[in-house]
């Protein structure tokens, strides 16, 4: 038997525990993510769930009890989505994109086969056919694929893991922004059009806020006073839930997006983005008048998501830390926000100017070696 705890990649441990019998006829494996902070209390779980797996493992085998009757992928896919992605109210996005996975990539492939029954050199066969589709597209079909099989043997539907499966590398990509200047050709264009297309361009480069930030925005979250707005909501085709990362933010306003919501005051929904009879906006509608922005702007690219990295691009370049631009973005980690500070040509700046400072004092070895310079002059 053995435990292994290491650092997950998204934050928390990730635990890896193997079980054999003692005859070494059988074993049971598991890998997965402690629902516990620290390092302490993960070993602890892990122990607990160890002891499981091998109470599981000892178990003497029913001779007279029939076989477990082992589901296709196809018939346990509504099960996972029932009872893992609705059953934790994930983000509607989310269960979405699971369901489209399932339907569209993992049930043609793998439907066919009994859960137990699919093997590494199935899931090979998979990445095969997805050989047209972006790594990070790829990966995600197979972490849906890895978290039901998962759940498959939580649920004693399987008695282990029956394949192993191995993500992709994903090259890291600097992200799509628009120039200081581009940026202010966008807003000229969007005020040209009309007030609505002037505020979304706003609300995405100077605020930072989401498609679905925007459209779930409403009167009560801007404080004029306080020239600040509260981003507590996202809209997703029609439902509201949290923002991304589960968590609330406030972000002050620059003037012009301070001048943006007063010249754009209404009565007609108590949403900010609204249609003339007072429905919410769509993302088809959001995203239109950005890409007519843009296009009036002769810009090559568009999209509202370019205005989020825009902002935090901007930001950086400006100097700003990057533990201030994690909390106006709404990063859950800090990892995503440095993905733009190589953009700060000012925190560069800092660190290589240290070099041309004159050295105060010998080195510390130095200092020890001669004897020469007192305790008091090392502290001061």
């Amino acid at each position: 038997m053995s435990v292994t705890i290491r650092p997950y990649r998204r934050g928390g441990w990730e635990v890896d525990i193997r079980v054999v019998a003692p005859d070494g006829t059988r074993e049971f494996r598991e890998r997965k993510r402690a629902p516990v902070s620290s390092r302490s209390a993960a070993v602890r779980w892990a122990e607990s769930r160890e002891r499981v797996l091998f109470e599981r493992l000892m178990k003497p085998p029913q001779d007279n009890a029939p076989p477990k009757e082992v589901p296709t992928l196809r018939e346990f896919a509504s099960r996972f989505l029932d009872g893992h992605a609705r059953a934790n109210r994930q983000k509607p996005s989310g269960i979405a994109a699971k369901e489209m996975i399932l339907r569209v990539h993992l049930v043609p492939a793998l439907g066919h086969k009994k859960l137990n029954a699919i093997k590494s050199e199935d899931v090979q066969h998979l990445k095969g056919r997805l050989s047209t589709k972006a790594a990070k597209t790829v990966n995600n079909i197979l972490t849906v694929l890895n978290v039901l099989l998962k759940k498959a043997v939580d649920w004693d539907v399987i008695d282990r893991m029956p394949c192993a499966i191995t993500l992709l590398p994903v090259p890291k990509t600097s992200m799509s922004f628009y120039d200081f200047d581009e940026y202010e050709r966008l807003v000229s264009a969007a005020s040209a059009l009309d007030a609505t297309a002037h505020l979304i361009v706003l609300l995405g480069g100077e605020a930072g806020l989401r498609c679905g930030e925007m459209i779930a925005l409403e009167w009560r979250d801007v404080d004029l006073g306080k020239r600040q707005i509260c981003v507590q909501r996202s809209d997703w085709n029609g439902q509201v839930t949290t923002p991304k990362g589960g968590r609330l933010r406030y972000v002050p306003l620059t003037i012009r997006l301070a001048a943006a919501f007063r010249d754009h005051r209404h009565l007609r929904s108590p949403n900010v983005l609204c249609q003339d009879d007072g429905q919410p906006l769509t993302r088809q509608m959001v995203q239109y008048r950005v890409l007519r922005a843009s296009r009036r702007a002769k810009l090559s690219r568009d999209g509202v998501h370019i205005l989020r990295h825009t902002f935090c691009s901007h930001l950086a370049m400006r100097g700003a830390p990057p533990r201030a631009i994690q909390e106006l973005a709404g990063h859950r980690e800090l990892g995503m926000t440095q993905r733009y500070m190589h953009l700060s040509p000012a925190a560069l700046d800092r660190a290589i100017r240290l070099l041309d400072q004159p050295l105060a004092v010998q080195s510390f070895g130095d200092i020890l070696e001669t004897g020469r310079v007192s305790e008091g002059k090392i502290n001061g």
